[in-house]
């Protein structure tokens, strides 16, 4: 139970990607729109008679501004798509589609059921509770992307219940792939009726957690930043991060008249209406920038002073080209996950604690620096040094840096030289030089690996590898296989595993395992999964 669990919530951080991955480009839209059309970056750099109001670089500007916040005001749905696309086992495009017909119901059927069955002034009235307009949907709660991510998981839990499902014959148009956008209307209708009730109870719990956890300053602050770097190697991180970043737990904050939910959303909110950014929603962010654009590259510097002799031209290339990473766009993994390797000591006992820190001392010293993906170089530019200090106080973030690169140097050499940990420059003979990656620590951990999947990689690797497989079938007895060489499938390799007989013809491979083949099928299902 407590794997499966694991294994659930590493998958819907997974599904969270797709729709994270737009957030730099959408970023990129509102922060380059938002901060070269702001009074505060026109006057700082005297350009209102080049780039003010009116002249056609402020249009252009002013189109992307918009393009960009329009995929931060739909994120719910956006989330809601991701989730019922990355846990639908088949026929994901169907399951995209429902998500999105169910999500527009279910705001519909939500709205209506404010309208005709409860008293809007009561509700504008409860502690905690938002209505505003949302989707064109008047004196609607909105649910956020919490309403988005249950819609989600309903219609994929659907999706692969009924999407094979047989009707009788004279429904039989109906049956299929066609009944999931149908039975998802169902779940968005029902489920609306439901928020309806029941969401102004959560809405005020969410927003009184929040408030909760914003009395507890830089104390909070820093318990949040050491959580948040503590559950990367689980890749848990995503389901952590998300709801400070997008819902009211992260805050709630009424600009220019528009009601806005959590913290990453209010930043560029205030961003667009060219404010300042309050501290308290930006120190879920500004934290990062101090140790991936000063503090790891210090640390590699020190894995490189200290390889051995005959190593450092091998290990030079790597550690520059992740430092870089790092500093620049804020990808840290290469380099986090090789030390983690080393020494889990240095990353929970050292790095995160730093980490945490960072957090708390850019929140304590009112830096107003957001970001949309990670705390690289190019976020640091676009959201805190373009609008101008005035607006982001983004000068102690460099003060901060240069004393994290001092830190991080001489604590990662300290480590090194006393422990002897085998950074990358540092192997034993006959070892390779080289970076981690977070699925190597999992298989050395044990996480997501043979443990969950019961013989599911034994399977895969006797079936010619990952990349040989092209469907993954079953009957009531055997595996059905389809593969782009048969001449891979190791036969003996497979008899191990439990398999009674193997038939190949062609692309077409058949393995009996008997009556317990679907609990085979699916361990395989949920081992891919867990490799893409």
């Amino acid at each position: 139970m407590k794997d499966r669990l694991f294994q659930t919530l590493q998958r819907l951080g997974k599904t969270f990607m797709l729709p994270i991955a737009l957030l730099p480009v959408a970023g990129l839209f509102l922060g380059l729109g938002a901060s070269l059309t702001g009074d505060a970056f026109l006057e700082l750099y005297n350009l209102q008679s080049a780039m003010g109001e009116g002249t056609l670089i402020y249009k252009i500007l002013a189109v992307l501004r918009d393009s960009g916040s329009v995929i931060f005001g739909n994120l719910p749905m956006l989330f809601a798509i991701a989730v019922a696309l990355g846990f639908a086992q088949k026929e994901k495009a169907v399951a995209a589609l429902s998500a999105t017909v169910g999500y527009f119901v279910m705001n519909a059927a939500l709205q209506s059921s404010i309208a005709n069955f409860m008293n809007l002034e009561t509700l504008q009235a409860t502690p905690g509770l938002i209505t505003a307009n949302y989707l064109g949907f008047e004196n609607t709660m909105n649910t956020g992307v919490l309403g988005g991510i249950i819609l989600g998981l309903i219609v994929s839990v659907l999706h692969n219940r009924f999407y094979k499902i047989e009707l009788p014959e004279a429904l039989s148009f109906f049956a299929g792939t066609r009944f999931i956008p149908i039975i998802s209307t169902v779940a968005g209708l029902l489920l609306g009726i439901i928020f309806a009730f029941i969401w102004p109870f959560i809405g005020r719990g969410i927003a009184q957690l929040g408030e909760l956890i914003g009395s507890l300053g830089v104390v909070g602050t820093f318990i949040y930043g050491y959580i948040y770097r503590a559950l990367i190697p689980l890749g848990l991180h995503h389901v952590f991060y998300l709801p400070f970043w997008q819902t009211a737990l992260g805050g709630v904050e009424t600009i220019n008249g528009t009601v806005v939910e959590g913290a990453q959303n209010i930043v560029f909110a205030q961003l667009a209406a060219g404010q300042q950014i309050n501290p308290e929603y930006a120190r879920f962010f500004s934290g990062m920038f101090p140790f991936m654009i000063f503090g790891f590259p210090a640390a590699a510097f020190a894995m490189y002073r200290q390889a051995k002799k005959e190593r450092k031209k091998d290990v030079k290339g790597l550690l520059l080209s992740s430092s870089l990473t790092s500093m620049l766009v804020g990808i840290t993994e290469p380099l986090e996950f090789s030390f983690l390797f080393a020494s889990p000591i240095l990353y929970f006992g050292v790095h995160c604690v730093l980490g945490a820190l960072s957090f708390a001392i850019c929140h304590a010293l009112g830096v107003g620096v957001g970001l949309t993906f990670s705390g690289g170089g190019i976020d640091f530019l676009l959201y805190g040094i373009l609008p101008g200090n005035a607006m982001t106080n983004w000068l102690p973030v460099v003060i901060i840096g240069v004393v994290y690169a001092v830190i991080y140097y001489f604590v990662f050499t300290f480590f090194i030289v006393k422990f002897d940990l085998k950074t990358p420059g540092r192997e034993e003979e006959g070892v390779a030089s080289k970076l981690h990656t977070k699925d190597e620590y999992r298989e050395a951990k044990g996480i997501g690996t043979n443990s969950e999947f019961k013989n599911a990689p034994e399977i895969v690797d006797a079936l010619g590898g990952q990349d040989n497989l092209i469907e993954v079938d079953n009957c009531a007895t055997r595996l059905r296989l389809k593969v782009k060489d048969s001449s891979l499938v190791d036969e003996a390799a497979l008899r191990q595993t439990g398999a009674a007989g193997i038939m190949k013809s062609g692309e077409s491979v058949q393995v009996i395992y008997g009556t317990k083949v679907p609990s085979i099928k699916t361990n395989i299902d949920e081992y891919l999964e867990s490799r893409k």
